[in-house]
């Protein structure tokens, strides 16, 4: 009798365990099931591209046909007999040596600005930001307008000083310099990061300046610049591969003429998957450019320890 009530209870004892590990593992489970969407679309919408253009960028891989294995013949030939790939990825280099710094500099001198305690600041902000909101395409073609060397609108107000203008789109020389000037347009974003890094500044860092005769300019270069590198880190890095990224300006406005002066390297990886059909050599030039964009990446993270202030590490060397 007494060894049956032991087995009843541990028999008991072994259910109420595995029913409280069976909600153990329902409990586990339920924070997944809240993600699960996110986790379905990155691997449906990103990661399974990703890993199939990976695969294809080693294939003769037209839309129509059947695939075949080539190995490293696309690699070989995009370096070795293909001067297009060489011609655009020059274009690409040039805007981005001229768009970042750009971007940088206008975006911080707004966010300076926005920063004064003024008012009627929020009004700016938003206007600032506007337009980021607009779609690619519609500022494209907003800027196509503006450009255009008969009835633009840049053109017209030239004309008000007796300056005529150049043919903007259409001269090879001006073309480059007309996309680079669309692209400073969009400010909002970065302007708005500089702006939170701003306020995260101490104020108890200027006023000790001040108590010390510090300048307007002392402070900028002692206190603001410092205190606001790791966000400049952060909008570097992001506004250069925006820049790697650029095609929907010369798509719709130039459509990377004229004589090739912007032909973005992003147009040439479009052209060459649709319209030309060639998706395996498509893929190949669009893994280069992420291996260009990484390695750029890489080499900022490895100089930023030179100026970047982190207020940890120099917490963790005291």
């Amino acid at each position: 009798m007494i060894s049956t009530n032991i087995q009843t209870r541990e028999k008991r004892e072994r259910i109420e365990k595995m029913a409280v590990s069976q909600k153990k593992r329902r409990g586990n489970l339920t924070p997944y099931l809240f993600i699960s969407p996110w986790i379905i679309g990155f691997v449906a919408f990103t990661l399974g591209p990703l890993l199939f253009s990976f695969a294809i960028s080693f294939f003769d891989y037209p839309i129509v046909g059947t695939p075949q294995f080539i190995g490293f013949d696309n690699y070989v030939q995009m370096f070795t007999n293909d001067p297009i790939f060489w011609e655009s990825l020059g274009v690409t280099f040039k805007f981005a040596a001229i768009l970042v710094p750009l971007n940088i500099l206008i975006s911080l001198l707004l966010a300076l600005l926005l920063h004064q305690n003024v008012g009627g600041s929020s009004w700016y902000r938003t206007i600032f930001y506007l337009p980021t909101v607009i779609a690619g395409v519609s500022l494209s073609l907003i800027w196509a307008w503006v450009y255009d060397g008969e009835y633009g609108l840049l053109n017209y107000i030239l004309s008000w000083f007796g300056i005529e203008g150049p043919r903007w789109l259409s001269d090879p020389e001006w073309s480059l310099f007309a996309i680079v000037f669309a692209g400073l347009w969009g400010q909002g974003v970065m302007m708005l990061v500089f702006l939170s890094g701003l306020k995260n500044i101490p104020k108890e860092l200027y006023e000790a300046a001040e108590i010390d005769g510090a300048g307007v300019f002392s402070k900028f270069f002692s206190i603001t610049l410092p205190m606001l590198s790791p966000t400049m880190l952060f909008n570097l890095i992001t506004a250069v591969i925006s820049a790697f990224q650029q095609l929907t300006f010369a798509l719709v406005i130039t459509k990377g003429g004229p004589l090739r002066s912007t032909y973005f390297y992003a147009m040439y990886v479009y052209e060459n998957a649709f319209r030309y059909f060639k998706m395996g050599y498509s893929a190949a030039n669009a893994w280069f450019m992420f291996l260009i964009i990484l390695s750029l990446t890489f080499v900022l993270f490895k100089t930023s320890k030179t100026w970047v202030y982190n207020e940890n590490e120099r917490k963790g060397k005291k």
